[in-house]
This record gives C-alpha cells, structure tokens and sequence, in this order.
C-alpha cells in the first residue's frame, strides 16, 4: 500500500458503495466536483478493468487553511476517495489520510485541528459508505 493511504473494505458493490459515498458526501454539504468512472474509460479504448471508481470532493472551509500553509498542498486537494474491486472481488474504499498530506507538507501546528477534522470526517463518510449497519 502507498505511504498515507488509508484503506476500508465494503461490505457493498463497488456501485453501491460509491452511491453510498457520493450520498454521504452530499449530506454533509460537501461539493462533488467530479465522479470518475476509470472502468468506463478503459471499456472507450478496449481495455478491461475491474470497476473502479474516484470521487473528487471537499470545501473550501477545509481544504483552504491547508493551501495557505503550503500552496502546493493544492495537489492533493480537494480531497479524493477510490472505490475499486481487487483480483478477489473484494470491494475497497481508499483515501489519503489528511494527517499524511499534512506530514507531506510540513504543515504545522496552526492547521492541526483543521487536518483533524478532515480526518474525522473522512472516516465518517468511509464507514457511512463501506459498512453496513
């Protein structure tokens, strides 16, 4: 696993758990910014993939207080969560942990509780999408 990524195991289709997940995101007043479908892209051009899909979301409340301690910290950002199917046909939720992008950054303390909160957040909507009740 890549350094900072934090990975969920669905207990849901990949489809559903990216609904469950858009859904969420929705309901916390999140901006979707986009929904991509990496499988459908790879159908266009004759290849196969297992599904797999990327939600880019997030608010400027957020992800604001981050680029203002580093600018650059805007690659990462808004935020990303990946749904994809593994060679098993387990389903997975992934995302980079805020802590991470706030270590990859040098980002100190003065942004702490901002990066805390995206952390929290993000594992609310992880758990909201990936776990059934």
């Amino acid at each position: 696993m890549a350094d900072g990524l934090t990975t969920v195991q669905s207990s849901f289709a990949a489809k559903e758990t990216m609904d469950r997940l858009e859904a969420a995101v929705k309901a916390k007043s999140l901006t979707v910014f986009a929904r991509v479908d990496h499988a459908a892209g790879a159908a266009e051009v004759g290849l196969q993939l297992r599904p797999t899909e990327l939600l880019i979301f997030g608010n400027a409340r957020g992800g604001t207080p981050l680029m203002q301690a580093d600018q650059v910290a805007g690659i990462d950002l808004p935020l990303k969560a990946l749904v994809y199917q593994d060679a098993a046909g387990k389903v997975w939720l992934a995302y980079y942990n805020p802590d991470w992008i706030a270590q990859r950054y040098g980002l100190g303390a003065d942004v702490s509780a901002t990066v805390q909160a995206l952390a929290k957040a993000l594992d609310a909507l992880a758990k909201a999408a990936a776990k059934s009740n």
